[in-house]
């Protein structure tokens, strides 16, 4: 990408849009076009199609999404299905009829079948059943993936399909009807905490397995993607290691100065028993994350701290 390049971050006010953005600045990319979701409803194909006229973005991330953790899914599940289908058909078609030179659409580690070998290989896609919390999602992200590779099948279309494992950072999401389970135990025993109360209650019974990547790691390995990468075949990110939910749950607990007790409810489901990436893919290529996950709660639990009134 050359430095005065047109570039578009969709979702520059979501978690990993902000953190694109903090990113192509960092490298000297200034053209950034900005259109929030105030300004553009992403859903709206009229109105992007009219956006992608006037505008003429040489370069797309797209980071727009609906996203949440399993209470969302399962509440919500025609939202999630509806709403991400509408973004990615609209974003998709217009970048190539308006002949944007390279698209980067994000994808997630949830395309994976529930019970594939792991660690997770972009050869799994579609071998097997998903995981039934969160399939409306990820069969809205399968489809963004295929529409990019057949767009680029087509009609030469540049588009990369990246999988991120799951993220956290500053700008997350701790509503805890909406929140992934980072963030979720940040505000849990943080207001714990502040209420001295003697217990925390979290989800599941604490055995699955996840792997966490802060999200500048993420920004980071998109812009290196975006410069090194062309083939339609999806590609993976993440740390490469992994932590049971209560280990993650003992280490939120200790950066946020928690004295209580944890204990665990195991009524509430617990989701795919492990996600954990292959990356080797990616690290063949040279690119490696830098921000162990002691440090990025660490730095994330400040921001919470120091934004409170967003995070509500």
């Amino acid at each position: 990408m050359n430095p005065d390049a047109a570039i578009y971050v969709a979702g520059e006010r979501g978690l990993v849009g902000t953190a694109v953005v903090r990113a192509l600045r960092a490298r000297g990319f200034a053209n950034l076009i900005s259109a929030p979701r105030a300004a553009l409803d992403l859903r709206d194909q009229p109105a992007v199609e009219r956006f992608f006229a006037d505008r003429r973005p040489e370069y797309v991330f797209m980071a727009a999404a609906k996203v949440g953790g399993i209470l969302a899914n399962d509440t919500y599940p025609a939202d999630f299905i509806r709403d991400n289908l509408l973004i990615q058909n609209n974003l998709i078609d217009a970048a190539y009829r308006h002949d944007v030179r390279k698209l980067c659409f994000l994808g997630s580690s949830c395309i994976y079948p529930r019970l594939a070998p792991q660690p997770l290989q972009e050869s799994s896609l579609l071998t097997g059943p998903l995981e039934p919390t969160n399939q409306w999602y990820a069969i809205a992200k399968i489809a963004g993936i295929k529409m990019c590779q057949a767009y680029a099948q087509q009609y030469g279309f540049r588009a990369i399909s990246v999988m991120p494992t799951n993220l956290y950072g500053p700008g997350d999401n701790f509503d805890l009807k909406t929140s992934h389970v980072l963030p979720a135990l940040i505000r849990k025993f943080h207001e714990a905490k502040s209420a001295k109360s003697p217990t925390v209650t979290v989800w599941g019974s604490g055995t699955p397995r996840r792997e966490f990547l802060h999200v500048d790691d993420l920004a980071d390995a998109l812009c290196f993607l975006m410069e090194s990468y062309d083939s339609p075949e999806i590609i993976n990110v993440g740390w490469g290691e992994d932590v049971t939910i209560a280990e993650l749950a003992a280490l939120v607990s200790d950066v946020v100065g928690y004295s209580g007790r944890m204990e665990l409810d195991r009524s509430k489901p617990d989701g795919t028993p492990r996600k954990l990436l292959d990356v080797a893919k990616l690290t063949r290529l040279g690119w490696r994350p830098r921000i162990a996950l002691a440090e990025g709660v660490r730095s994330t639990y400040r921001w919470f701290l120091d934004h409170g009134a967003e995070t509500r």
